[in-house]
């Protein structure tokens, strides 16, 4: 529909400046013409579209211009609440609580007149994962003060080795992945910009140093990197025994998992036999076997007779 495609036009140029036309008309999957219309439609509803010539050139809304709260729906603003408390759950600070009631008042006041469910308990979000470790959210907390007054922070990081190492980072952005933390800092050790998971600093402590921010890259979607594995992927194939259901739909996909007769799992899967992944399997216990390929199930055996060993000495 036209009316949806000129508010997703306008939400995408308040988000992200100037947009090509051609671009635009890739992603709304129309003609370049049709963007031009849809331009002179929203610049006759009051929006300033502003058009920019040349090879850097494309549209723009003023810098001046903000949507009013009235272009969210009742709907929408109670998904922002929803955010923004899970938000403030893990961050525990005055700026994002201020922030909390500042959406609710739009939120209240939005439902003034209207007998709809007001409920804001359809939809829950906690950012403080079970099982976390004690110092998370000061650290975060650390990082985030870091991050708002551009100051240098030493942190002590156990590496991907297994090596303690102090570094000094400048924090950008701090990032929630599933239920685990990082941090998006430039490293001055490696001379580049690097992902610190908040679990495995040790220690943290602002200095007095600031810094002038460098060109981070661009993280919209933080996403599993194969180059952070050096392993191969393997066809691999695991059996499970019937206890083992609950935690084999937390791990595999639906159309990796069949079930045998007599109540056992069969899992094949494409993955990197790497450290991540023999944990992953030494966790079930015996309820898990490796049918194939047979490297990885002696290697399976080798740790689990290394974990016997430490018990037996």
């Amino acid at each position: 529909m036209k009316i949806d495609r000129l508010l997703a036009i306008t939400v995408l140029l308040l988000n992200r400046g100037r947009v090509s036309a051609k671009e635009l008309s890739e992603r709304f999957e129309v003609s370049s013409k049709t963007i031009y219309r849809d331009m002179d439609t929203l610049n006759q509803a009051g929006i300033p579209i502003v058009a920019h010539q040349g090879i850097s050139g494309g549209f723009e809304i003023m810098e001046q211009f903000m949507i009013d709260r009235h272009w969210l729906s009742i709907e929408e603003m109670s998904s922002l609440v929803t955010a923004v408390k899970g938000i403030n759950c893990a961050l525990d600070d005055k700026e994002t609580d201020a922030l909390l009631q500042k959406v609710k008042s739009l939120l209240q006041k939005a439902q003034r007149g209207y007998a709809q469910d007001k409920r804001e308990d359809r939809l829950i979000m906690d950012m403080n994962p079970w099982g976390q470790r004690n110092g998370i959210k000061e650290t975060m907390q650390l990082l985030k003060q870091a991050v708002d007054e551009r100051r240098r922070t030493a942190i002590e990081y156990i590496s991907s080795g297994g090596r303690s190492q102090n570094r000094i980072i400048e924090p950008v952005s701090l990032i929630l992945k599933s239920s685990i933390w990082y941090v998006h800092a430039y490293c001055t050790l490696r001379k580049d910009f690097r992902v610190f998971r908040l679990s495995r600093i040790q220690h943290a402590a602002l200095t007095e140093e600031r810094f002038e921010p460098l060109e981070a890259p661009v993280i919209e979607q933080f996403q599993w990197d194969t180059s952070w594995s050096d392993t191969p992927e393997e066809s691999l194939v695991l059996t499970f025994r019937s206890e083992a259901r609950q935690r084999i739909a937390d791990v595999f996909h639906p159309d990796e998992v069949t079930m045998l007769p007599g109540g056992a799992f069969r899992v094949e899967v494409v993955r990197k036999p790497d450290d991540w992944f023999y944990g992953m399997i030494l966790s079930f216990g015996d309820q898990v076997k490796v049918e194939s390929p047979d490297f990885v199930a002696e290697e399976v055996v080798r740790r689990a007779q290394q974990i016997i060993g430490r018990y037996l000495n």
